[in-house]
C-alpha cells in the first residue's frame, strides 16, 4: 500500500472514532443537568406531514420536574425547588397534569406533582446556543396538548419549551391564613397567585437550565394564547421576572385597560380583597376552619367541589392583583413602564370576544345586547355605526361591532404600550378558517399553524393550510430570533405606527386599516369615560 493510501485511511479511522455528540442529534446524548441525568429521544420517527425539513435532529424531552411536588403542605404555596434524582432519568413520557387543568383529564395521569415541562431541540450539541420560546397554554388545558406540540418550532431551529402550572384553586386561593404564612417567607402581605409563580418558576428554571439542552439563556421569548396570553402579559409586567427575556408573543390577549372586557377576557384578576373574600368562602364551603385541613383534604375533594362551583357565577378563580406578582394595575404598568421593555407581538383572531361565526339573531336580539352593552346616547352613535334592519344585517352588525372592538382595543393598547417604551410592538388580526369545522377564524384557531403542526392535529388539511401554516411559522420564528417578524419571502409587516393599522395573517397577508377611523374613534372616545383596570 501507498504511503499516502495509508496515511489517508489512518486519517479516516481516526474522523471515524470521533465522538458523535458533537453532530448528532441530542437524543444520543445523556444531558447533564443540575438536578440529574436526562436522556431524551428522537421527536418523530418518520417524516411527518408538512414543512418540516429537519425532524431527524429534533430531540424531545418530556416530563422533567422544574419545581417540586404542590401536594400537602405545598399546596397553595409558591413553588418549591425541584428535587434532584440519582439516576438517568429517560423523559419519553408526559408527566401528570395539574388537577382542574383541563376538561378532558381522563386522557392524562392527575397528580399534584405536575410541574414539570417539555423541550424540544434539534440542536446537535449543548453549545447550539439556539434561541429559546416558553410556551404558556391556554384555559383548560395541558402542555401534554397535541395542539402544543413544539416539534414544528424546533425544525426552524427555535427550542420550544412548555409547562404544567396551577389553575382553579390549587392556582389562585387566596386566604388571610396564606398571606400571612407568605409575608413570613417573601415577604409580602398577599396570596392567592400560586398558578402565576409557578410560570415564574418555569421561565427561572428555562432561564438557568435550557443551556444543557442547546438553547441560549439570554434569548427567551414567552408566548401564549388566551389564558396564556395572561401568563406572558404578567410575565412582561412583573418585576420578579425582569430581566429574564427579550421578547413577548401574546396571542388574543391584550387590549385597552379603559375597556370593561379587560375584567373579563382572560388577562382579567380581581383585586386581594375579593380573593381574599373568596377564600373565606370556600374554606367554609368545604367545610374546614384552617388552611392545614384543606391542605390535608384528598385533591379530589377540591376538583369536585370546582367542578360544582364552575356552574355558579360566584367563584372566580383567577389571578389578583397582589402588588407583587402582578405590580400594579395594566394601566399604570402602560403609563410608568413594563418590567420587561421588549418587543411585543400581539393579536386576535375575527372569530372570538364576542363575534361568532354563523350568527342569526333577530333585530331585537341585536338591540337588546347593545342596550345591555352601552347606555345613553352611545347606543345611538353605535347604531349610526352598526345599522341594522332585519336579521341578516343584525347577526353582520352585532359580529362587526364585536369584531372591531376586539381590533380597536388591541390598537389602542399599543398606543399606551409605546408612549412609555421604546420597543415595537406587531399587531396582526388572523381571518383564516381551519378545515373540518363551523366555528371560523375561532379562538385558538392560528396556533397550528404559528407553531407549524398541523402533523399533529386530526383535521383535514389541505395544501393551502401548510402554505398559510408556513408563512405563520416563518413570522412568529423571525420574531423570536429577532425581535422583527419580518424575512425573505415575507410580506413586510410593519411595526405598529399611529395610523390604526394591522397585519392582516391567514388566507392573505397584508396591511389593513383596524377599523372605519369614525368607529376607531367612537371607541376610542367610549373608552376614555370609562375607569381604568
Amino acid at each position: 500500500m501507498a504511503t499516502s493510501s495509508f496515511s489517508s485511511l489512518v486519517t479516516l479511522l481516526s474522523l471515524l472514532s470521533l465522538p458523535l455528540a458533537t453532530n448528532a442529534a441530542l437524543y444520543d446524548t445523556v444531558i447533564h443537568t443540575a438536578y440529574g441525568d436526562v436522556q431524551g429521544y428522537p421527536a418523530f420517527n418518520s417524516s411527518p406531514a408538512g414543512n418540516l425539513t429537519n425532524w431527524r435532529d429534533i430531540t424531545v424531552w418530556k416530563g422533567i420536574p422544574f419545581a417540586a411536588t404542590t401536594a400537602g403542605n405545598n399546596r397553595f404555596r409558591e413553588p418549591q425547588p425541584a428535587v434532584g434524582w440519582n439516576s438517568t432519568l429517560y423523559a419519553s413520557n408526559w408527566g401528570p397534569v395539574c388537577p382542574a387543568a383541563t376538561s378532558g383529564q381522563s386522557d392524562y395521569t392527575i397528580a399534584e406533582d405536575c410541574l414539570n415541562l417539555n423541550i424540544w431541540s434539534a440542536a446537535n450539541s449543548s453549545s447550539a446556543k439556539l434561541p429559546v420560546v416558553m410556551w404558556s397554554y391556554p384555559a383548560e388545558s395541558t402542555a401534554a396538548d397535541a395542539l402544543f406540540n413544539g416539534g414544528g418550532m424546533a425544525d426552524k431551529g427555535v427550542v420550544f419549551v412548555n409547562y404544567n402550572y396551577r389553575t382553579g384553586s390549587f392556582g389562585w386561593l387566596s386566604h388571610p391564613q396564606l398571606s400571612q404564612e407568605f409575608a413570613a417567607s417573601p415577604g409580602h402581605n398577599s396570596s392567592g397567585n400560586w398558578g402565576l409563580l409557578d410560570q415564574f418558576a418555569a421561565l427561572k428554571w428555562i432561564r438557568a437550565n435550557i443551556a444543557d439542552f442547546g438553547g441560549d439563556p439570554d434569548h427567551i421569548t414567552v408566548m401564549g394564547q388566551s389564558a396564556g396570553s395572561a401568563a406572558t402579559y404578567h410575565i412582561v409586567n412583573s418585576p420578579l421576572t425582569e430581566g429574564l427575556i427579550v421578547g413577548a408573543i401574546i396571542e388574543s390577549g391584550v387590549r385597552d385597560p379603559h375597556d370593561p372586557l379587560a375584567s373579563t377576557v382572560a388577562e382579567g384578576y380581581i383585586s386581594l380583597e375579593e380573593s381574599l373574600e373568596q377564600g373565606i368562602k370556600f374554606l367554609d364551603y368545604l367545610n374546614v376552619s384552617t388552611i392545614a385541613e384543606a391542605r390535608a383534604l384528598p385533591y379530589a375533594d377540591l376538583v369536585t367541589s370546582l367542578a360544582t362551583l364552575g356552574s355558579t357565577s360566584e367563584w372566580t378563580f383567577t389571578a389578583c392583583l397582589d402588588y407583587y406578582a402582578i405590580p400594579s394595575t395594566y394601566y399604570d404598568s402602560l403609563v410608568h413602564g413594563a418590567a420587561n421593555q421588549v418587543p411585543v407581538l400581539t393579536g386576535n383572531t375575527k372569530d372570538e370576544s364576542g363575534a361568532t361565526y354563523g350568527l342569526t339573531i333577530t333585530l331585537e336580539e341585536y338591540y337588546a345586547d347593545l342596550n345591555e352593552t352601552y347606555n345613553g346616547t352611545w347606543i345611538q352613535r353605535f347604531l349610526d355605526l352598526y345599522p341594522a334592519n332585519n336579521s341578516i344585517t343584525a347577526s353582520g352588525a352585532y359580529n362587526s361591532q364585536w369584531t372591531d372592538r376586539s381590533k380597536v382595543g388591541t390598537y389602542l393598547w399599543t398606543q399606551l404600550w409605546k408612549n412609555a417604551s421604546n420597543q415595537t410592538v406587531y399587531n396582526y388580526f388572523w381571518n383564516h378558517a381551519p378545515p373540518g369545522q363551523t366555528q371560523g377564524a375561532y379562538h385558538e384557531s392560528e396556533i397550528n399553524y404559528v407553531l407549524n403542526n398541523l402533523y399533529d392535529t386530526d383535521l383535514p388539511w389541505a395544501s393551502n393550510d401548510y402554505k398559510i401554516a408556513a408563512t405563520m411559522n416563518s413570522y412568529w420564528v423571525n420574531f423570536i430570533k429577532t425581535g422583527n417578524p419580518n424575512g425573505p419571502g415575507l410580506v413586510h409587516w410593519p411595526a405598529c405606527g399611529t395610523n390604526a393599522s394591522v397585519q392582516v395573517v391567514g388566507n392573505e397577508f397584508e396591511q389593513a386599516t383596524v377599523a372605519d377611523p369614525a368607529k376607531v374613534k367612537l371607541y376610542e372616545e367610549y373608552f376614555a369615560g370609562l375607569k381604568v383596570y
